[in-house]
């Protein structure tokens, strides 16, 4: 995994995470030393990411990400196509959620930012070990994505309202 790539990774997950988390736990994460992880950080907060060393972990509080929820629909043949717009025009798909009417809102944290992450998720759900979220809901699911700005967001957005993938407004 390149540098670039891991503080990418770094940066969802300490994101993703609602306690701190210690360097020790990212350094064996991602299978880089202390070191490393100490430097990938110094790099991150040099970007503009607001992250707090404290004597529990790492703590994120600010993101100069950009972000926005899309309201979809689509069949489970066409996961693959949309996971793959998004991570193509550079976006992260942080989390799918539904809102359920009986539990309410239904969400998992997924990160994908590339085209391996889509294909490991493609591939574990048709393993048969589990289905996804939006078929509870009839193929109506919300994605959480970040992007660098809003421009990249915006070029998401089009994209997705291209493949008629954006849901219809009711």
């Amino acid at each position: 995994m390149k540098a670039e790539e891991r503080r990418k990774e770094i940066v969802n997950y300490l994101m993703s995470e609602a306690s701190p988390v210690s360097g020790s736990s990212l350094s064996e994460k991602f299978s880089v030393s202390r070191q490393i992880i100490v430097q990938d950080i110094s790099v991150l907060k040099a970007s503009g990411y607001d992250i707090l060393s404290t004597h529990n972990g790492y703590i994120i509080q600010h993101t100069p990400l950009a972000e926005r929820v899309f309201k979809l629909y689509h069949t489970t043949e066409q996961t693959e196509d949309e996971l793959n717009t998004i991570v193509d025009l550079g976006g992260t798909v942080v989390d799918v959620f539904v809102w359920h009417k009986v539990y309410g809102r239904v969400c998992a944290q997924l990160n994908i930012f590339s085209r391996l992450h889509v294909k490991q998720f493609i591939e574990g759900v048709r393993s048969g070990k589990s289905t996804e979220l939006m078929n509870i809901t009839g193929g109506y699911h919300y994605h959480t994505v970040r992007a660098d700005s809003e421009e990249i967001l915006d070029s998401i957005q089009k994209a997705l309202e291209a493949r008629n993938y954006i849901a219809p407004e009711i």
